[in-house]
């Protein structure tokens, strides 16, 4: 099982959605580091299930206990490791279902790859349930950033066809504007767009069904320099770890896929010296990276959630016990849209891809 990532800093996670308890280890965090539980705390409540109509119902408080590395308020500089307690599991809603393939999920490919050992229920070690910890570790490091003066802030930037109003400014970013959107349960920056967004999905999940969406992030205050070519890039670190939450499917930097259609005079980032004597750019279509590496502009990116593969439809799938063709429909607990609980989520992996490529 691939739980282990990092370098400087390594994390490895583990659980099952519906297991005893979910969490992670944190590994290279330097001692004397102040942990904000109540900072913590507020991030986990944003990620956490049933607190929405939008949501699923299972309802987990996502308490986190902290076992290591942590000693008067502080890192001791050892292993940093923390539990979190499934306490609103409902097993049997898995049982009867146990043998059928749930179109989207990793049902199949989960009991190939670990012969048929997986444990299925809520779709276990798959399942959204295990990004709990990677906010908690998360929160850990986007706190560090800010104490820097480095701010991480997402807006949804659609749902199904519906567009949020508008997008970030992608040379000029506010304090003030990503500090109010980690705020709202529902991040936008047209609340009449959200509103049309919020309807909508709740009439889908009135039809059975579920719908996906983007999330438009930011990354301020970022200094040039950091990052790498190559392999330990801005890009693939933050990329490594955004395709590492289960539903993303994909993950453009600035202009992204839209910079194909461009020319280069339009595409290139022009330079001028600010008031402040510092280097910036007209335009911002890089994302803020060059070279894997940071230029000093906001670094921005956007990440595609694919629909919740659980409906309540009818589907066609197949009895892997019994190898033959059969039909499903889902029962138990499910988000219609994963996408608002997604935010933290994204904005903690960024936290934690950052902070490894930094000296701090």
């Amino acid at each position: 099982m691939s739980g282990v990532w990092g370098n400087k800093i390594k994390l490895s996670i583990f659980g099952e959605s519906h297991g005893k308890a979910i969490g992670i280890v944190i590994d290279g965090l330097k001692s004397g580091i102040e942990i904000d539980i109540d900072y913590i705390k507020n991030e986990m409540e944003r990620r956490a299930p049933g607190a929405s109509p939008l949501s699923t119902p299972r309802k987990e408080t996502d308490k986190f206990d902290i076992l290591s590395g942590y000693f008067n308020g502080r890192t001791t500089g050892t292993p940093l490791s923390a539990i979190i307690l499934n306490n609103n599991t409902r097993s049997r809603d898995y049982e009867k279902t146990a043998g059928l393939l749930r179109p989207g999920h990793a049902d199949f490919t989960g009991s190939i790859r670990y012969r048929g050992f997986n444990d299925y229920r809520g779709g276990g070690h798959f399942s959204g349930r295990i990004t709990a910890p990677l906010v908690f570790a998360g929160a850990i490091c986007k706190k560090i950033l800010e104490d820097k003066g480095i701010l991480i802030g997402s807006h949804i930037k659609s749902i199904g066809a519906i567009e949020d109003g508008s997008c970030f400014d992608p040379v000029s970013i506010s304090k003030e504007s990503i500090l109010k959107l980690s705020k709202s349960k529902f991040p936008v920056l047209d609340e009449v767009k959200g509103k049309d967004m919020e309807e909508s999905i709740l009439k889908i999940k009135e039809e059975g069904d579920s719908v996906g969406g983007v999330i438009e992030t930011v990354v301020v205050n970022l200094p040039p320099g950091i990052g790498n070519p190559f392999f330990d890039s801005v890009e693939s670190s933050i990329s490594h770890l955004l395709f590492s939450i289960p539903a993303v499917k994909g993950v453009e930097f600035g202009e992204g896929f839209n910079i194909a259609s461009m020319r280069g005079s339009e595409a290139n980032d022009e330079y001028y010296i600010s008031e402040q004597s510092t280097m910036k750019t007209y335009t911002n279509n890089n994302g803020g990276v060059l070279g894997g590496i940071t230029n000093g502009m906001p670094v921005i990116f956007r990440t595609a959630i694919k629909p919740t593969p659980s409906i309540a439809k009818t589907q066609k799938t197949v009895d892997i016990k019994k190898k033959q063709n059969t039909f499903l429909k889902i029962e138990g607990r499910h988000d219609p849209c994963i996408v608002p609980r997604a935010v933290p989520v994204v904005e903690a992996v960024a936290a934690i891809g950052i902070l490894n490529l930094m000296e701090y």
